[in-house]
């Protein structure tokens, strides 16, 4: 048995759901949590190492649910084009940066849509050995019937299937999957988890009919889908941000990249069209997350991060803002964020900070109504009951 350490929190989110304690202290043995309780009680002994937070919040590390990691989230298109096009160094140096970034706000765990194929073994030799995040990949998005014959990808961890396109794609180059076809490659899964990306009422029906595991998006699914999804625990992932970005681009004919409180646009001429329809889209689904939320729809955070004006890390933190927006407590919005993903992808050394689980959690300073603006910029990170190696509060910048 290693040594105990304990650590105070002045305000205390466990993700849960729980409602926020105050004053409480955790302590850790050999990285995992052994005993949750009111700071008054805590063993006051020389020379038991305590670490005092009792300025700041404690709360679980994020999973992201919807990440690509190859492709650039750049407003430029000749940025995104370089970033397809790059070759297996640059795109391992890209995968390298993007998890560094999604470290640094907090996101721990990822379910990643690429084909990692080689670019593994290259990021390996870098940031991967301090294992500074826990991926989960499906081995590439299945989007079409050839793709889908190829069968169930070696060494994914889950599928993820395109049945209906993303909600802001206009043109699909692709024939695509029928209601056979997903059925097809759901039986075929062998055990593997399926996240199917479907919108509309007949799409998601299908989909559920067919037995997934998860809803990506599922705009404009509809009340009885919903009510399907409560009913046979099926995930959902509402990818908000899509829409929020679109209606914010729609003001200028632009792109959007979100940055909290900062916001870029292309410069370009309004689309009243496109404007109205990103505001409906927003709206009505804001609402479809309010209706699940009441009939207990398991909801987790998915940000798309990878997809135009989509950053890694950064962009947790405005779809928590959304969840909330549709009538989330932070508390709620917290688990969505942390232990429902987590869960769904067996990240084991995440999730909520309850007795037994890992002691990997977050430190922001501030108040409880800071969050979760003020992810941005953490006070620190502890893995596994420690100060992360990785992370730095200040980043030394270099030329």
């Amino acid at each position: 048995m290693g040594e105990t350490r304990y650590i105070v929190a002045g305000k205390f989110i466990d993700g849960s759901g729980a409602e926020v304690r105050r004053n409480v202290f955790l302590a850790v043995t050999d990285t995992i949590i052994t005993a949750i309780g009111s700071a008054a009680d805590l063993p006051r002994h020389d020379g038991v190492a305590i670490d005092d937070f009792s300025h700041c919040v404690i709360l679980p590390a994020l999973a992201d649910c919807s990440v690509s990691l190859t492709r650039s989230p750049s407003v430029d298109w000749q940025v995104r084009l370089a970033a397809e096009e790059a070759d297996l160094a640059e795109k391992a140096a890209m995968v390298e940066r993007h998890i560094s970034y999604c470290h640094a706000y907090g996101v721990l765990g990822v379910a990643v849509s690429d084909e990692l194929s080689g670019l593994v073994e290259c990021y390996q030799e870098g940031l991967a050995q301090k294992s500074i995040i826990e991926m989960r990949t499906s081995g590439g998005l299945c989007r079409s019937r050839q793709e889908g014959a190829a069968g169930n990808p070696p060494g994914a961890d889950f599928l993820k299937i395109d049945y209906s396109g993303n909600i802001e794609d206009e043109e699909v180059p692709y024939l695509r999957l029928n209601q056979e076809d997903l059925g097809r490659i759901l039986q075929q899964r062998g055990g593997k988890k399926a996240v199917v990306v479907a919108n509309g009422r007949r799409q998601v029906a299908e989909a559920l009919a067919a037995g997934c595991d998860a809803i990506e998006q599922g705009y404009g699914m509809g009340e009885d889908n919903l009510r399907k999804m409560a009913d046979q625990d099926v995930l959902w992932i509402p990818s908000l941000l899509r829409a929020k970005n679109g209606l914010d681009g729609a003001g200028s004919s632009g792109d959007v990249c979100c940055r909290f409180s900062q916001r870029y646009v292309a410069p370009g001429k309004p689309n009243p069209g496109a404007e109205a329809f990103w505001k409906k889209m927003l709206a009505e689904q804001l609402t479809q997350l309010r209706l699940a939320r009441k009939l207990g729809v398991k909801t987790a955070v998915g940000t798309g991060a990878g997809s135009v004006g989509i950053l890694h890390g950064e962009s947790m933190v405005e779809e928590m803002k959304l969840f909330i927006k549709a009538g989330y407590s932070l508390e709620e919005a917290i688990r969505c964020a942390s232990e429902n993903g987590a869960r769904f992808f067996g990240m084991e050394r995440l999730g909520a900070l309850t007795v037994g689980r890992k002691a990997t959690f977050l430190i922001t300073r501030g108040t409880v109504q800071q969050l979760p603006r003020k992810l941005s910029y953490l006070e620190g990170i502890y893995v596994d009951g420690a100060p992360s190696v990785t992370y730095r509060k200040n980043p030394v910048k270099t030329v």
